[in-house]
């Protein structure tokens, strides 16, 4: 659906009002003067090991979203890479996550792929990285003694989601029948439907990508790999500040930052991010101050990893040529 400009006035609005109030909460009390001091003395080897391991996971993500890609295509590494750098780019500073649609059109141009069967792959894999995270909290919140409250409470819905996200994957696709149905009793004019139902049939195809075992158990091997080096990209970057975060911890940061950008935010998750950091690496030994040098550093490394990237791969777009099957 097309967001009209109306609704994206009430979108931005909404996000504004929720960023600010919740950066008056995290960086209420904090010394500025430190958190100056710590990031100034923060080791640059290990700052630059972070980013590196940010591009690489970068690039993991781009060869997962591939795998999905080509149950219907032949996409390179090269082009999902580019693809996803400039989505995650436009995720930073486009309302309402619209780099998914960069991501999707530069695929769907040069491939011959439909805009439809990919954004649904684009779609699914957030959801599979839902279900992960529900995942991820679940286990760490079992192992951990001190539970921040907030999380804790919003693990249960945001779990009932990650299962409605996974019984939407299994069983959808095989809908097609009854959707086409809806399609054609639907109030639109005639001419309509045979694209409606055309663009729904390219995007259950893309849903069912999932249904394949041993492209889901590549997925899933990716996904992995992808929260664990994330996780320890994390470590490195506190370790860069001096600061000790345990795996367990790192683990439930990524997790509560995932569960964050759900939420309607401002470009870049301004607000979002330092009430994560806050909330969650207080109970920890972290002081607010520190929390909020240590999410500022992170957030920099990431703009400046997509910001690169991002930036190249919407140069790079012209030049892509995919091999088509």
């Amino acid at each position: 659906m097309v967001m009209t400009p109306g609704r994206r006035a009430v979108s931005f609005a909404v996000a504004a009002v929720l960023a600010t109030l919740l950066l008056y909460y995290s960086v209420r009390g904090i010394e500025w003067s430190q958190v100056a001091r710590i990031v100034a003395a923060a080791s640059p080897g290990r700052l630059v090991l972070g980013a590196a391991l940010g591009t690489m996971t970068l690039l993991l993500r781009a060869c997962r979203w591939r795998i999905l890609l080509n149950a219907e295509g032949s996409v390179s590494v090269a082009t999902a890479f580019w693809a996803t750098a400039a989505g995650y780019f436009g995720n930073n500073f486009l309302p309402a996550r619209g780099g998914e649609l960069v991501r999707t059109f530069m695929i769907s141009n040069g491939s011959g792929l439909a805009n439809s069967y990919v954004l649904a792959t684009a779609l699914s894999e957030r959801v599979a990285d839902a279900i992960a995270l529900v995942a991820i909290t679940a286990v760490v919140l079992l192992l951990i003694p001190a539970q921040p409250g907030w999380l804790a409470g919003a693990a249960r819905p945001f779990a009932l989601l990650g299962l409605i996200g996974a019984i939407i994957i299994a069983v959808v696709p095989f809908l097609g029948s009854a959707g086409r149905s809806v399609i054609a009793r639907a109030p639109v004019p005639a001419s309509w439907r045979p694209g409606l139902i055309t663009s729904m049939d390219h995007g259950l195809r893309g849903i069912r990508a999932f249904h394949d075992a041993r492209r889901l158990a590549s997925f899933v091997a990716f996904t992995l790999l992808i929260w664990c080096l994330d996780a320890i990209g994390a470590i490195i970057t506190a370790s860069a500040l001096t600061f000790h975060l345990p795996l367990s911890v790192a683990f439930l940061l990524i997790a509560a930052l995932g569960v964050g950008t759900a939420l309607p935010s401002t470009p870049g998750y301004v607000g979002i991010y330092q009430f994560v950091a806050v909330t969650v690496l207080t109970p920890f030994g972290f002081s607010r101050t520190d929390a909020i040098a240590y999410i500022l550093v992170t957030q920099a490394l990431m703009y400046a990893v997509i910001g690169l990237w991002g930036s190249l791969g919407r140069r790079a777009r012209r030049s892509i040529h995919l091999r088509l099957p």
